[in-house]
């Protein structure tokens, strides 16, 4: 930031440009609030006069031609401190200088969307503004880089990336993050509709409303890309079968641990910018979101879909059970449920281990011993009825389950 003197007012307040240390040795420029009178007090009244005065704030999102001041407005994003080599190489001559990083992004993004992932960094750098899917890093296993990948992203775009946690996403005051290039959501698990809604509404809006705590919201445009990280696979968030949004990765362990990876990469990212810059696209804009569903599908995308469909599957029928039969509560196995999905939902694949699974996320137990009960049998005519069954049965009670198939069901 090109400004003779550390001082700006912007509309009627003072603020001052200072040069934060960070614990790699490097500093970053930061705006603090300043007082007028400490500024007269520092260097004297006449000082003023020299003071940059400017109408407002924007929030103008450019890394090839970052511009700090913007029509007399004050850019909040900030300017990258990583900068591409000038010195000029060919592209061969520079997949010799990075070969951490293109090891590194054919690690998260896997060989066989190597191409889009280096895609999806290309334009996170050239093209700020553009809509992106919803990254999502997944792993049960350590030690697989989903941690070093949002590390290195960090390094590359600074002050304009944050990581916030995954009860942090659902409060009302986003002012921390609203005006970002990157949010990295960590320790992810939505289980509430209306905050998956959020994120997708999020990941393909221009527009958002900025609240601060004791502040007015306001609206400002919203540009902002999210990564979500979390160590479970399977039901980390609630996924319809049409959605678009969600490039699903599923990260492998690292074979060889390197402590200093993350330096490495921290070295070669001024080269790795200067590659992504020459380097043509492999895709061409084919959605809003750039990619079409087809190149983003993953096995792990499919995976979900199909969890969400079975728990989805498993509320119909039961609620279909608690419809026929006017009780307060029904005692099923796991077969049972099975063979009655089979009969209403055919075309569903599913087992009895992953039924159970499902009544166990519902935090419903089995009975502790093989007991004889009154188990549901679905006639050929469709009507259901009661019949003597024995083995380790599960009490579905009717209140209980509603409150599981409001919460879950709901719009």
């Amino acid at each position: 930031m090109s400004l003779d003197i550390p001082y700006i007012r912007v509309g009627t307040a003072y603020f001052k440009i200072i040069e934060k240390p960070l614990i790699s040795g490097d500093k970053v420029k930061v705006m603090v609030r300043w007082t007028r009178e400490t500024i007269i007090s520092d260097h004297g009244k006449s000082y003023l006069e020299n003071v940059l005065k400017l109408d407002g704030f924007c929030c103008i999102p450019d890394h090839l031609n970052y511009q700090p001041i913007v029509e007399n407005f004050f850019n909040t994003y900030n300017e990258l401190n990583m900068k591409p080599i000038e010195e000029n190489f060919s592209l061969t001559e520079l997949e010799q200088l990075i070969p951490n990083s293109l090891h590194f992004v054919k690690h998260i993004f896997g060989s066989e969307q190597y191409e889009y992932g280096l895609d999806y960094l290309k334009l996170l750098y050239e093209k700020p503004t553009q809509t992106l899917p919803i990254l999502c890093l997944v792993s049960k296993e350590r030690a697989t880089g989903k941690s070093s990948f949002i590390k290195w992203l960090k390094n590359i775009f600074g002050l304009n990336m944050t990581y916030i946690k995954g009860d942090s996403f659902g409060s009302q005051f986003n002012a921390d993050w609203a005006s970002m290039l990157l949010v990295a959501i960590d320790e992810v698990f939505f289980d509430k509709k209306e905050i998956t809604e959020r994120l997708k509404y999020l990941s393909t809006t221009d527009k958002d409303k900025v609240e601060a705590k004791g502040k007015d919201r306001q609206e400002i445009e919203f540009f902002a890309k999210f990564i979500l990280c979390s160590n479970n696979e399977d039901d980390f968030i609630q996924i319809d079968e049409e959605e678009i949004r969600f490039w699903i990765r599923k990260i492998k362990p690292i074979e060889v641990e390197d402590v200093h990876f993350i330096k490495k990469l921290t070295s070669e990212v001024p080269y790795f910018i200067k590659y992504l810059l020459l380097r043509p696209y492999y895709t061409t804009q084919q959605t809003r979101m750039w990619f079409t569903p087809k190149q983003i599908l993953t096995a792990s995308l499919l995976k979900l879909i199909s969890k969400n469909k079975i728990e989805v599957s498993l509320l119909e029928l039961l609620n279909l059970c608690f419809e026929k039969i006017d009780e307060d509560e029904i005692c099923v196995a796991p077969n049972d449920l099975l063979l009655l999905l089979r009969k209403t939902n055919p075309k569903l694949i599913i087992s009895a281990s992953e039924i159970r699974k499902t009544l166990k996320k519902w935090d419903f137990e089995p009975q502790s011993n093989t007991k004889s009960y009154q188990g549901i049998e679905l006639l050929s005519h469709g009507e259901f009825v009661k019949i003597e069954r024995r083995g380790r049965y599960y009490i579905i009670k009717k209140d209980l389950f509603y409150k599981i198939f409001d919460a879950m069901m709901q719009e």
